[in-house]
């Protein structure tokens, strides 16, 4: 009944994505209260809510923050926590990045497979539900807005309204999720000023405004060479034969005698998987240490980063290459910056669920600490999750998957940090299929159409069941 009813709605779903991929929803700091996200983000907001009303659900708008869509009684609640914002869209799209453009079955889009595409197929199983089925629960929608920064949204929704007793958020993998790591974000920062006598000056970093949480595809740094110390020509043939010799992707602009560009490439991906991805920075970073020794000039945080971070994602030269049943340790640098006098180098660290975090932060201020003008900072730390593979929650929504694919497959753990974090009996649940190569944060981002409708007939079941007297809140 269910799945009939959902194949009768599936251009309805896939129009309603394609609408809600288009908006570009990145983050803005616009310091604006009533959209304090930026207009992008409100619009998204607006557009599901608005959706949701004409689909006859109850809807609220948080103060611009949040919002959420509801239906049924009862005093008990499920929740269902995903969220409309998305990161930066990036270069070398092969589509247009907000164009949600349909081509081999897929829809191409930033925020296809992270987050949209979930939220709808669960607003359309919510409907599917509400229209044909007895409940005993509210079921209510939960729409975050600041996921892919740091969650002041929820924090928001948590100050103001109840909490579900139960939840699931449709925001990694199915079956579903029983661990995520813990994630430090945090920054190495030197102060650095620029003196005309030096033989080499750093002139400006950009990493096109990359996000900590995915592994940047491009980062560039402007250099003024002191000429009458340093040949830049002989400095431009060196950088050459380093780049050559570790096989870095990074192009040289020579602006005239004394200043040159270099633009350093990588492939784009999510920082829960650094290994699919190259990091720009890292690369760039590790070149300009070699030139700063070149030009017989000293740096710290060149040269720590040289020593203890590198091109490694797993933090091995630090000593924190932890592993446990949740996967190994992963660094990704995210993002370098000089401004006001100060060179700063962004991390985001994803840490075993059994691995105690200060043992990282410790690591980092000892280590600091052997250099003189070298700070270490905590930016925000999200401690991990881990409920038993044979919690009730786990166990229902994992078998709801392996009946609907025919599949036996075990609850997984995940680098990956979800709202699921930030609420009491809550674990992740799809959209990602078994199998399926993962584009969150990707290029050329797309969900399987298919999939999005086998999504949504997913959550439709799972909302049946999780919101029925016979499923027992524990």
């Amino acid at each position: 009944m269910l799945d009939n009813y959902i194949d009768n709605l599936k251009d309805e779903i896939i129009e309603k994505t394609r609408s809600v991929i288009q908006i570009p929803s990145v983050y803005s700091d616009i310091n604006t209260p009533s959209i304090p996200f930026g207009k992008n983000v409100n619009d998204a907001l607006e557009y599901v809510l608005n959706l949701g009303k004409n689909l006859g659900f109850r809807t609220k708008n948080l103060d611009g923050y949040c919002g959420y869509i509801e239906f049924g009684e009862g005093k008990e609640m499920l929740g269902i926590i995903g969220h409309l914002d998305v990161v930066p869209e990036g270069e070398g799209w092969t589509y247009p990045p907000f164009s949600a453009t349909i081509h081999d079955g897929k829809i191409f889009g930033r925020g296809s497979i992270d987050d949209k595409s979930a939220v709808i197929a669960s607003l359309y199983a919510m409907k599917a539900v509400m229209d044909n089925c007895k409940i005993n629960r509210r079921v209510r929608l939960i729409l975050g807005l600041n996921e892919e920064r740091d969650w002041k949204c929820i924090k928001h929704y948590k100050e103001s309204e109840e909490m579900p007793d139960i939840a699931f958020s449709p925001d990694a993998d199915f079956p579903c999720i029983y661990a995520e790591k813990s994630i430090l974000n945090c920054s190495i920062s030197s102060d650095y000023f620029e003196n005309e006598n030096s033989n080499i000056i750093i002139k400006e970093i950009d990493c096109n405004n990359n996000a900590l949480n995915v592994v940047p595809k491009i980062c560039t740094a402007t250099l003024v060479i002191n000429n009458n110390n340093v040949s830049i020509d002989e400095l431009i043939k060196f950088i050459k034969s380093e780049i050559h010799t570790n096989k870095f992707e990074i192009e040289i602009l020579k602006s005239d005698d004394s200043e040159i560009k270099l633009i350093s490439h990588g492939i784009q991906a999510h920082s829960a998987h650094p290994d699919l991805g190259i990091n720009a920075i890292s690369r760039l970073i590790t070149i300009l240490n070699k030139i700063f020794k070149f030009c017989n000039e000293k740096n710290e945080i060149l040269d720590f980063f040289n020593k203890y971070i590198n091109t490694d994602y797993y933090g091995k030269n630090l000593g924190l290459n932890f592993e446990d049943e949740s996967g190994k340790l992963t660094l990704n640098v995210g993002h370098f910056s000089f401004e006001n006098s100060k060179l700063e180098i962004k991390m985001n660290i994803r840490i075993p669920v059994t691995i105690d975090p200060n043992k990282i932060t410790q690591k980092f201020i000892e280590l600091c600490n052997l250099y003189k003008n070298l700070s270490f900072k905590e930016i925000d730390l999200a401690n991990a999750l881990y409920i038993p593979k044979n919690n009730q929650l786990v166990s229902t929504l994992c078998n709801i998957f392996n009946e609907y694919t025919n599949s036996n497959y075990e609850p997984v753990a995940i680098g990956g940090g979800t709202y699921a974090k930030a609420f009491k009996n809550c674990i992740s649940f799809g959209p990602n299929f078994p199998g399926h190569k993962d584009m969150c944060h990707k290029t050329n981002e797309f969900i399987e159409i298919n999939n999005l409708i086998l999504c949504s007939k997913i959550y439709a079941k799972a909302i049946l069941e999780l919101a029925s007297k016979d499923f027992k809140i524990q």
